[in-house]
């Protein structure tokens, strides 16, 4: 799994009429690999609600999102497992096809749900439309195979 993490003043998803929304917290867009696994699952969603990069008292990355009390918007996003090394269009070849990445999704909104994280989810296979207010601006890649 591959996610981007930004770190939100506050972060939307809309699909439609719908829109759901976060404060502070992460907006993690979500890309899901079909060699993924189980232990892929187990590893993201850890670092996700571990991942210290909120200030502490002196100023310092030193808190998770689960230490500020903030919130997670996890967004599929199957474009965050392409591979744009070779020529101009990017692959998305290893990427999880939609019928069994669809229920990986729901498995990681799960998971992260389970470590205390409040989670608003994205709406898998939607056309969606995403509003991320980043905070410092603070963006870390996370990448579960590496």
């Amino acid at each position: 799994m591959r996610a981007v993490v930004q770190r939100v003043a506050e972060g939307s998803v809309s699909c439609g009429d719908e829109t759901r929304a976060i404060g502070s917290g992460l907006v993690v867009l979500l890309g899901i690999f079909e060699s993924d696994t189980e232990r892929d699952r187990t590893w993201m969603v850890e670092k996700i609600a571990n991942l210290r990069i909120f200030a502490d008292d002196a100023g310092k990355m030193n808190r998770s999102v689960l230490d500020v009390g903030g919130s997670v918007l996890l967004v599929p996003n199957f474009t965050v497992a392409g591979d744009a090394k070779k020529g101009r269009r990017p692959s998305f070849d290893l990427a999880m096809r939609p019928e069994r990445s669809g229920p990986e999704f729901e498995r990681c909104v799960s998971a992260l749900r389970a470590t205390g994280v409040r989670v608003e989810r994205g709406f898998f296979g939607g056309d969606m439309l995403v509003r991320i207010a980043n905070d410092g601006p603070i963006t870390i890649v996370l990448d579960s195979r590496e």
